[in-house]
């Protein structure tokens, strides 16, 4: 029922007015008796179940009938009767009480009138149909015997868990995985947000996203919590936006737990995965799924620069706003890739905003990348890039096509020219220019890579490296 409704049905426990008394009582009797009472308990009794031969005449003034009539007054008189006993006459048989049941959800109070008289009346059935099939189930289930009635609440608590986890399993991956796992608090004069990072080494260097911990950077500060509620202030060691990734150190902690890192050179689709970290600042909090795919030319951050293009891990394992920066890991419990970004449709309110929950399509940094980044910051504080000197667009026709090139950059070395379209990289296919920079930026400076031009002209490259410097 709706608000726009003219009649309402009684609210359950509520008694019916006299108008409704007086059109419930001139209802045809039931074929059954009523069970549920509607208020009272039907009690069995023997000499309601008299019934007179079918072929038999019917005659309310026979000494028979007299006799009858006598003897249901003095039962009423006693109290015996109640609803559902059979009126003489009536071949219908007794069934089994049944208890007292109003199965009407509450509604607004019912109007008076015709057609309200007429859905009461309707409720009142619903509820004599569902008291006696609610009885006949009680009884059919219950102990026949009529002994003492089986509770669970007695039952004695089984065996307490032991710590023998099975390898392999999601609980085993928390167990190994969580204690390294960290809750970062930022603040800045921009904001103020938080997001999750893991422990690198024993005397604090945590990895987590460049977009968790930017608004820190130059003068914010970073708080971080770890499982076992220690706190810590930590400061940006390096960041790379371009990677959109990030160490911190926090200070005046040490003997933590580091995680074991990974590879993402040799994941599959369909693999199972686990995810930890904070959404919505839910500390620890573990989900579960798989490699939706692999390679995806993903914005970094989620700022739709080209600049910040990386070649993703796609994972179904729910993620959220606060998981970012946390890891992805196998079951192993080894550390594959950190959570960096989800998809998040526009709004069905059609406001153009964006839902900002889980949709079952989360992004992870591959941590072969990772680990290289976090290695130049740790060591130099600032990250190296990877690069060509080109600029690049979607070809028309499919492919990453080359616009300017740099003077003495590494595509000028290898002799790429304005205009060539390159449609593979090694063996990996290039369908569009973002995916040839995130193939770039997988790779580390100094490697040799092959681009295959359309017309299946194959060129080497040197690939190079610049310090990048944070926005």
């Amino acid at each position: 029922m709706t608000e726009n409704d003219a009649e309402k049905a009684r609210p359950a426990g509520d008694r019916p007015d006299a108008e409704q008394s007086a059109n419930w009582a001139a209802q045809p009797a039931p074929q059954q008796p009523d069970a549920t009472g509607l208020g009272g308990h039907a009690t069995p009794h023997t000499g309601a179940q008299q019934a007179y031969p079918a072929e038999q005449q019917y005659n309310p003034w026979s000494p028979q009938a007299q006799a009858q009539q006598t003897q249901t007054q003095e039962h009423q008189a006693q109290g015996q009767y109640t609803q559902g006993h059979q009126i003489p006459g009536q071949q219908t048989p007794f069934t089994q009480p049944g208890p007292s049941v109003y199965a009407v959800p509450q509604q607004r109070q019912a109007q008076k009138s015709t057609s309200g008289k007429l859905l009461a009346g309707v409720a009142a059935i619903a509820l004599v149909v569902g008291g006696v099939a609610g009885g006949t189930v009680g009884y059919l289930t219950g102990d026949g015997s009529g002994g003492s009635a089986v509770n669970a609440l007695d039952a004695p608590k089984p065996a307490q868990q032991t710590g023998n986890l099975p390898a392999g399993s999601v609980e085993s991956v928390a167990q190994k995985l969580s204690p390294s796992v960290v809750e970062l608090q930022v603040s800045g004069r921009s904001g103020a947000g938080e997001g999750s990072g893991f422990v690198l080494s024993t005397d604090g260097y945590v990895l987590t996203n460049n977009h968790v911990v930017e608004v820190a950077a130059g003068g914010g500060q970073i708080q971080a919590v770890f499982q076992d509620g220690k706190k810590g202030t930590a400061t940006v060691v390096g960041r790379d936006p371009t990677t959109d990734i990030a160490v911190v150190k926090v200070s005046g902690v040490s003997g933590l737990t580091p995680v074991e890192l990974g590879r993402s050179d040799d994941l599959r689709v369909g693999q199972p995965v686990v995810a930890i970290g904070s959404p919505f600042e839910l500390t620890g909090t573990v989900t579960s799924g798989i490699v939706s795919a692999l390679n995806r030319p993903v914005s970094a951050g989620g700022n739709g620069d080209q600049t910040t293009v990386m070649s993703a891990v796609q994972t179904d394992a729910a993620i959220n706003p606060g998981n970012s920066g946390g890891p992805l890991a196998n079951m192993a419990g080894q550390v594959i890739g950190i959570n960096s970004a989800i998809y998040s449709p526009k709004s069905a309110q059609g406001q153009g905003g964006e839902s900002g929950g889980n949709v079952g399509i989360g992004f992870a940094i591959p941590i072969d990348q990772a680990r290289r980044t976090a290695d130049d910051i740790i060591n130099t504080g600032q990250a190296t890039q990877t690069f060509i000197g080109a600029r690049v667009q979607t070809a028309p026709t499919g492919g990453a096509q080359l616009g300017e090139i740099t003077p003495g950059s590494p595509a000028e070395k290898a002799g790429l020219k304005s205009g060539d379209v390159v449609t593979k990289l090694d063996d990996r296919s290039i369908p569009n220019a973002d995916a040839l920079v995130a193939e770039i930026r997988t790779r580390a400076p100094n490697d040799k890579v092959k681009f295959t031009l359309s017309g299946d002209k194959v060129i080497e490259v040197t690939l190079g490296g610049q310090p990048v410097t944070p926005n």
